[in-house]
C-alpha cells in the first residue's frame, strides 16, 4: 500500500495573452507562406530571364549572320567609285552607299533580281533600300537608264522633284541637283508623283520635272513642237490661257494623254474646254458622263482614261 501522501495540484492562475504576441504570430506565419510563395516565383523570374538571354542571343546571331542588302555593280568604262572605293571590274553596293561616275566612266548595277539600271557618265546615285517588297534608289544628279521586269511599285528611283513608280517599263531618267529633268518611257508605263501630284507616263511619252512643282504634264515625243513648247509653258510659267489653247489646237488623238491630264490641273472655269476637244477627237464612252467628268469624279476619269489608253 502507497503510503506516500498524494501530492497537491498545482493551479496556476488564467492570465489573458498580450495582443502583441498575436500580430507577432500573424507575422511568422505570413512571412513562412510568402516564404513558400516566392519560391516558384523566382523560378518563373529565371526562366522568363533565361528565355530573354535565348532571345536576344537569336537576334544577334542572326542579325550578324543576316546578308546584307546588296546590290551587284559592274564597272562598264572608266573609274566608277562606291563611296571613296574605286570599282574595280565588280563590287557591291549597300543601303546608305553612293555610286558616282565621273565624265568618262560608267556602271551598271543589278537591281536585286529584276532588272538593271545603267549609270551615265557624271552621275551620282545613292541606294536607298533593298527588300523583298521594296527597291530604291536616289538619283542625286545625272542620267540612269533602267530596265525592269516585276509586279507594279515594286521599284522606285527618287529625285528632289519627284518619285518615279515602276510600273512593268524601261525609261530614261536625267535630273541636276535640284530633281529638275525629264523622264522618257520605252517600254511599259511609270507613274511619276510627287506631293499628291501624279504623270502617268506610257512608252513613248515623256514628263518634265521641276524644282518646287513635281512632274508635268505627260506628252508624246512625236508630238508637234508647239504642243511640247506649249505644255512646258503651261506647267512651268505661269498656265497662261495661250498656252492651252495651243496645246487645244494641235492636239491629235493620241495627245489624249496629255489632254487627260490637263482635265485636272486647268481653273475649273477652263475645264469645260479642255473636255470639249478631247470629245471632239476622242469621244467619250455612253458610259462616262460630262459632268461627272467636270467634277473630276476618280472613278469617271479613270474609266475615260482606260478607254482613251487605247489611242495611246
Amino acid at each position: 500500500m502507497n503510503s506516500r501522501p498524494p501530492k497537491e495540484r498545482l493551479e496556476l492562475p488564467l492570465v489573458k495573452a498580450p495582443d502583441s504576441i498575436w500580430t507577432s504570430i500573424e507575422a511568422a506565419l505570413d512571412a513562412q507562406i510568402q516564404s513558400t510563395a516566392a519560391r516558384p516565383r523566382q523560378f518563373w523570374a529565371w526562366g522568363l530571364g533565361a528565355a530573354a538571354l535565348i532571345v536576344i542571343g537569336v537576334f544577334v546571331w542572326r542579325a550578324a549572320n543576316t546578308p546584307k542588302p546588296e546590290w551587284n555593280v559592274v564597272r562598264v568604262d572608266g573609274q566608277p567609285s562606291i563611296g571613296s572605293r574605286p570599282i574595280g571590274d565588280a563590287a557591291k553596293i549597300a543601303a546608305g552607299e553612293r555610286l558616282r561616275t565621273d565624265a568618262s566612266s560608267r556602271a551598271r548595277i543589278a537591281v536585286s533580281d529584276i532588272g538593271t539600271v545603267e549609270v551615265s557618265p557624271n552621275t551620282q546615285i545613292q541606294m536607298v533600300a533593298a527588300r523583298p517588297s521594296e527597291q530604291r534608289l536616289k538619283l542625286i544628279s545625272g542620267e540612269i537608264a533602267a530596265s525592269v521586269s516585276a509586279p507594279p511599285r515594286l521599284f522606285f528611283v527618287d529625285t528632289p522633284a519627284s518619285t518615279a513608280v515602276d510600273l512593268g517599263c524601261a525609261y530614261t531618267m536625267k535630273a541636276d541637283g535640284e530633281g529638275n529633268g525629264i523622264l522618257r518611257v520605252t517600254l511599259g508605263w511609270v507613274s511619276l508623283e510627287w506631293e499628291g501630284r501624279e504623270s502617268l507616263v506610257p512608252a513613248g511619252a515623256s514628263c518634265r520635272t521641276r524644282k518646287k512643282v513635281g512632274p508635268g504634264t505627260p506628252f508624246f515625243e512625236d508630238a508637234s513642237q508647239l504642243l511640247k513648247d506649249a505644255v512646258a509653258g503651261f506647267d512651268f510659267n505661269g498656265a497662261s490661257d495661250a498656252d492651252l489653247e495651243t496645246v487645244l489646237a494641235e492636239a491629235r488623238v493620241r495627245d489624249t494623254l496629255t489632254l487627260w491630264h490637263l482635265l485636272s490641273r486647268v481653273a475649273p472655269a477652263d475645264r469645260p474646254r479642255v473636255y470639249r476637244r478631247i470629245a471632239e477627237i476622242a469621244p467619250p464612252p455612253a458610259t462616262v458622263s460630262r459632268d461627272k467628268i467636270l467634277q473630276l469624279d476618280r472613278a469617271a476619269l479613270k474609266l475615260w482614261r482606260e478607254e482613251l489608253a487605247w489611242k495611246w
